[in-house]
Parts: structure tokens; sequence; C-alpha cells
């Protein structure tokens, strides 16, 4: 089989949960949530490489994950199929966001390949149904998709772009994976945070509803969260293991990571307000006007 490389890496941002309320349940099972997403100038990386027959495949392995269920390979199976794009393609992906760990990973990578090969494709969808699309996949992929950070409500998929102050983020990344739905399934969830709004959050802040269950059940996510909370606030992501803490400088963030105890998975990123995959495909567009 031959291949056409259909250009270099796409970037897949990570995201930070600012603050995470739950605010009621709906009919269906659903919680109704209210979020705010910070988009990472940090994540994984996609390479798509183009074939002439139908077939969509991954290169190479990832632990844990079979192909058939990995969200990129479903995302390109679902656009092929709403598209009726006839071809297909080899997707290889360069991991660095953990998995489990409440930073979005999967859930970017899935956005990434939509929006990638809808150009690759030149299928032509516009962002709305992209995002649709993505929903299909998970509750977090249209954040990427529109890649801009934002307020959600919702399940999170309700967006109101966002301007955040630019800050510099601590990721710690405890050895242990957060099952999402055991978290929601909790009956200590507290689950009627009375709702905010966007000037309310930012003039009071937020907290993640899910971070006393995550503490409770495991030990490991508590003492990364007394450990980090010695520097600034520290807070959980979204319902996974990472926790994070938010300083003005590089500098700072890069000091405390210095005293990370040894072996402990960390990373210091910056907040950002566009996501790296708009430059991407700004430029990417730019070359093929040329």
């Amino acid at each position: 089989m031959t291949y056409r490389d259909s250009a270099s890496s796409w970037p897949a941002p990570a995201k930070l949960n600012l603050m995470l309320h739950v605010v009621g349940r709906r009919d269906d099972g659903y919680h109704r949530l209210q979020t705010v997403f910070q988009l990472l100038d940090f994540g994984d990386e996609l390479q798509f490489m183009v074939r002439e027959d139908p077939i969509i495949e991954r290169d190479g392995e990832l632990e844990g994950v079979p192909a058939d269920d990995d969200l990129c390979v479903r995302a390109a199976r679902l656009l092929k199929a709403r598209s009726g794009y006839p071809g297909g393609v080899r997707i290889r992906l360069r991991k660095s966001v953990p998995m489990g760990a409440g930073l979005g990973g999967g859930s970017s990578d899935a956005a990434t390949t939509l929006v990638a090969l809808n150009h690759i494709w030149r299928i032509g969808f516009d962002r709305t149904n992209l995002a649709e699309l993505g929903l299909e996949l998970g509750a977090d992929v249209p954040v990427f998709v529109h890649g801009h950070s934002a307020w959600a409500e919702g399940v999170g998929e309700l967006l109101t772009p966002m301007v955040l102050p630019q800050r510099w983020y601590l990721v710690l990344v405890p050895a242990c994976r957060v099952a999402t739905r055991d978290v929601f399934a909790a009956p200590e969830l507290t689950r009627n945070t009375p709702p905010t709004t966007i000037r309310g959050f930012l003039a009071q802040g937020g907290r993640n509803d899910c971070e006393a269950v995550v503490r409770r059940r495991y030990p490991e996510v508590a003492a990364a969260l007394e450990w980090l909370g010695q520097f600034a606030p520290a807070s959980l992501t979204g319902t996974g293991s990472a926790v994070f803490a938010g300083f003005e400088t590089e500098t700072g963030a890069r000091r405390v990571l210095a005293a990370c105890p040894p072996g402990q998975s960390a990373f210091v990123a910056l907040g950002v307000n566009e996501s790296p995959l708009e430059a991407r495909f700004a430029a990417v567009r730019a070359a093929r006007r040329q």
C-alpha cells in the first residue's frame, strides 16, 4: 500500500478544568455541569497518512487501548461514515498526555482527528458539524474542536469562549487511573451546587465537586494535593488523577517542579486561550492557498 503523507504533526492539546460544579442530574442520568476549560500548550501529536483504499488503521500500539476503541480511529471512522469519503487513513499518535488523568488526551486526539481529516480529505464540514460529531464520541470533544478555552454547561458541550488570564501551571500526575464512571456514581458526590455565572467564577473562583470523592478513594491523589498545596492552591482536574496549581511565572512553576519528590510524574505548561491546533490549521490552509 502506498501512503500519501498529508502534513507533519498536528497538535492535540491537553486541558485543565479550573472548576467543575455538578449542578443537577438529567432524567437520562447524565449530570448537569458547569466547568471552565483551560487549554494548555502541552499535548499529544498526530500524523495522518492518506490511504487510497477505505481502510482506517492505527500505526503502532497504545497500551490498554485496542485499535477499535481508540478515539482517533473511532473519530476517523465516524467522519468517513457521515461524509461518504471513499478513502482511508493511517493514524500515527505520539502520546504525551497521561491516560486517565483528567487532562482530556483522548478527547483532544479525537478532535484533532476530526479537524485534520476534514481538511486533508477536503470534506468541508464546519466546526459546528464537527463538534456535533465529536459529542457522539465524548462530552469533552467539542471544546477541542472549537479550539478555545471556554465556559461550559450542560454535560460540557454548551460552550462560551473565554479569555482567561495567562498563567503557568504545574501538573502532577499520580500513578493511578481514576474511573470517571465510578466517581459520578458515588453516592457521596455533591449534585446540587448552586449554579453560578462566568462573572461569578471570575470574581470568586470555583471548586471541583468531584475532588472530595477522588481524595477519599485514591490516596495517591490526596497525597499529591497535600504536597502541591504547600506551594499554591491545588485542585483536581476533571475526574482524573491529575492535580494542578497555577503560578504567575514560568520560573515560579519550575521552581516547584524541581522540588517534586523523586519518581513523581509532573510537567509545567502555559495556559492558552487559543488551541495550538488553530495555529497549525491556519498554517496548512495558508500553504494550500500558495
